[in-house]
């Protein structure tokens, strides 16, 4: 079970861009421009939401989880599942998480939460061969 700390909604800021986009005041070429690699991270590695895109109005809308933070390592940077979060927020003392909603019809894409995760304790180092 995950217990996130410092947790940022950020649905407030999506539903300004939104009724922007709405109004016309932004393009939807501008919030419609999720890259590949996100794209891809949305198919292999997302969450399907039951709501459709804002934008499109499709079905297709995903959640991607990506984790940062030097305990990670080269894992930092990189899209998780649910079942690796909880591993490693078992394993590290502290990491961000920051969860994104992509629509792989229509490229909207939009950070819709970040917390943290982790032991909280920090990690044991290891002895060098000095002493």
């Amino acid at each position: 079970m995950l217990s996130p700390r410092q947790v940022v909604d950020y649905a407030l800021q999506r539903r300004a861009l939104l009724a922007d986009v709405r109004a016309g005041r932004v393009g939807q070429e501008e919030v419609c421009d999720a890259g590949a690699y996100l794209l891809r991270a949305a198919r292999f590695h997302g969450t399907t939401t039951a709501n459709p895109c804002p934008v499109c109005r499709r079905d297709g809308l995903a959640q991607v989880s990506w984790v940062f933070g030097e305990g990670l390592r080269h894992a930092s940077g990189s899209a998780r599942s649910a079942a690796d979060l909880e591993q490693l927020a078992a394993q590290v003392p502290e990491f961000t998480v920051h969860v994104v909603e992509v629509c792989t019809e229509c490229r909207w894409n939009h950070l819709v939460r970040s917390y943290v995760l982790g032991t909280g304790r920090p990690r044991r180092g290891r002895r060098s061969a000095g002493g």
